[in-house]
This record gives structure tokens, C-alpha cells and sequence, in this order.
């Protein structure tokens, strides 16, 4: 039997999440005073005080759904479970930078930086309203790539999230993705939607900010996690810093393959999940990759608590 724990990304984000840890844990609290002192500004009050649209901003949606899975496992670790208690380690795009800083691959001041980098690059490399993004229910992976590929006629369009066996985002243009919503329902679709995104992530329209996070993990330290690290486009267990440095360059431009990361953890013998942070988005993916698989949150005091006494017994 092995476990996973599971960062969410994107989308995941809310007022409020993470105060009830900061004010149980003095070392959940620390981990938010860390984020505010590395970005020289208190993201912490604008996630508890704020309010969802300047939240809701890549550039500040990115550290402040890290900050709230690390101070999750702040909590975890006041109650005597740390990241070696998993298996394996895994997050949604920047949830891969909270999986990574949790097994003690980058520190938490760096992550951090290196997230309000990645947001800014990722909306400044695209104008607004140029690009989309749309979530395509009810098609495998292999059907949507083909629908993006014949809505592209030029432009951009790519398969950027393969979410669930019937979840899977495309990412581009605005005029293509609009074109592959209507050649999804025409090929068989439940549903086909413009998702409310700042910038089409995931596809080659993200060159610019893949070339300025090459330039920004270059000045940062990478350490061996203590916990192999599921990469997104790789779809398996990396440990080697140089080569987790270049898959993260990789990542800005490349497809999240999430259904495959999940059940490449299946195969490796992977039996339950804990999801930590905020929502519980991927936990609803993974009952759908597979269902044999116990999902569990750590989002809250009482969650820590509970996982706490699961993990250790």
C-alpha cells in the first residue's frame, strides 16, 4: 500500500482559505509570514481580507495557493507527520512547486518568488482577451487533441489539462479555442466551456514566460525531494534537481497530464490520496481516474487532525 500526496492548482483558490490553519498552528502562520516577507508584501491579508478577483490574478493566485498547501503541511508536521509519510508527491501545474517545496526540493521563500515570477510571465505573455481556454467534458484526450488540432487552422490550440477520463482543457488563441468548443459538440461532447481564465496556459502561446522561468530557476537552488516527485509532463517519479529544473521550464509550455500521473501512481501501487491545501478539486479527478483509490482533504484544523491520526496509526 502506498499513498500520494496531492497539491491543487489553479481555480482552487478562495477567501479565507488557509486562516483557520494560521490561527490553530503557529507554524502554519509561520509559512504565510515566510510567502509575505519573500514577496515584501502581505499576500496573506489580501488572501484572508481580500477580495476574489485581485485574488483570483495569476501573479497572486499562484503563491497564495502554495502558501496555503505548505502551511496545511506545517500543521501536519506540528501534529507528527511529515512529507515522508507519502509515497509519492504530486501538483496540479503550480501545485507541482507546492509538491516540490513540501518534499524540501525548494525552499518555501523560494517557491514563492518563483510562483509570483511564473503568474506574471504567464499574464504578461499573452495580451488579454487574445487567448482562452475550454474545458471539454465528455471526450477522452485522444478526441479533444484531434478537435484542438482541427480548430487551430493556423493558430494555436493544444490539449493543455488532461484532467480526468472526461475532462480535458484546451488552451490557445481565442478564435481557435471557440472554434474547437463548437467541433467538440459536434464530435460528441456533454459539455464544451469557456473557462474564466486570465491567460491561454499550457500551450506554445507561453513561450515568452517558459523562457523567463528558464532564466529564474537558473539563479535558484534545487535540492533532491525527499519524496519522488510525480512531474506533469512527464506523467512519472522524478528526483534528479537538474532534470526536475528543466521539466518546470518544460511545464510552462507543456500539457498537465494529470489522468496519466494518476495512473502511473496506480501502477506504482498507489492506494489512497490526500489532498493538501485548498478544495478539493483533484479529488474529484482522481475518484474519476480511479475509483478504487481512498481520496482524503487536508484543508482544515479538524482535517489535519484527522489525518494525522490515519497517517501515524
Amino acid at each position: 500500500m502506498a499513498r500520494a500526496f496531492i497539491f491543487p492548482g489553479q481555480g482552487a483558490q478562495a477567501i479565507g482559505m488557509g486562516q483557520a490553519l494560521a490561527e490553530a498552528y503557529p507554524a502554519a502562520k509561520a509559512v504565510f509570514d515566510e510567502v509575505d516577507a519573500a514577496l515584501g508584501e502581505s499576500l496573506s491579508a489580501l488572501i484572508w481580507d481580500g477580495d476574489i478577483e485581485t485574488l483570483t490574478l495569476t501573479k497572486n493566485a499562484q503563491p497564495a495557493l502554495m502558501a496555503t498547501s505548505l502551511a496545511a503541511m506545517a500543521a501536519l508536521k506540528a501534529e507528527g507527520v511529515t512529507v515522508d509519510a507519502a509515497d509519492f508527491v504530486a501538483g496540479h501545474s503550480l501545485g507541482e512547486y507546492s509538491a516540490l517545496a513540501a518534499a524540501g526540493a525548494i525552499s518555501i521563500a523560494d517557491t514563492a518568488r518563483l510562483l509570483r515570477t511564473r503568474g506574471t510571465a504567464m499574464q504578461e505573455a499573452v495580451p488579454v482577451g487574445e487567448g482562452a481556454m475550454a474545458a471539454l467534458l465528455g471526450l477522452d484526450f485522444a478526441k479533444a487533441a484531434e478537435v484542438a488540432e482541427a480548430a487551430a487552422q493556423g493558430e494555436v490550440c493544444a490539449a493543455a489539462n488532461d484532467n480526468d477520463p472526461g475532462q480535458v482543457v484546451v488552451s490557445g488563441a481565442k478564435a481557435a479555442v471557440e472554434r474547437a468548443v463548437e467541433l467538440a459538440k459536434e464530435a460528441g461532447a456533454k459539455r464544451a466551456v469557456m473557462l474564466p481564465v486570465s491567460a491561454p496556459f499550457h500551450c506554445a502561446l507561453m513561450a515568452p514566460a517558459a523562457a523567463v522561468m528558464a532564466d529564474a530557476l537558473a539563479q535558484v537552488e534545487i535540492a533532491t525531494p525527499k519524496v519522488p516527485v510525480v512531474a506533469n509532463v512527464r506523467a512519472e517519479a522524478v528526483s534528479e534537481p537538474e532534470v526536475i529544473r528543466q521539466l518546470l521550464v518544460e511545464q510552462v509550455t507543456g500539457s498537465v497530464r494529470w489522468r496519466e500521473s494518476v495512473a502511473w501512481m496506480v501502477g506504482q501501487g498507489v492506494t489512497e490520496t490526500w489532498e493538501i491545501g485548498a478544495g478539493k478539486a483533484l479529488t474529484g479527478m482522481v475518484r474519476r481516474i480511479e475509483r478504487s483509490v481512498a481520496t482524503n482533504t487536508v484543508g482544515t484544523p479538524e482535517e489535519v487532525q484527522a489525518a494525522a491520526a490515519a497517517l501515524k496509526g
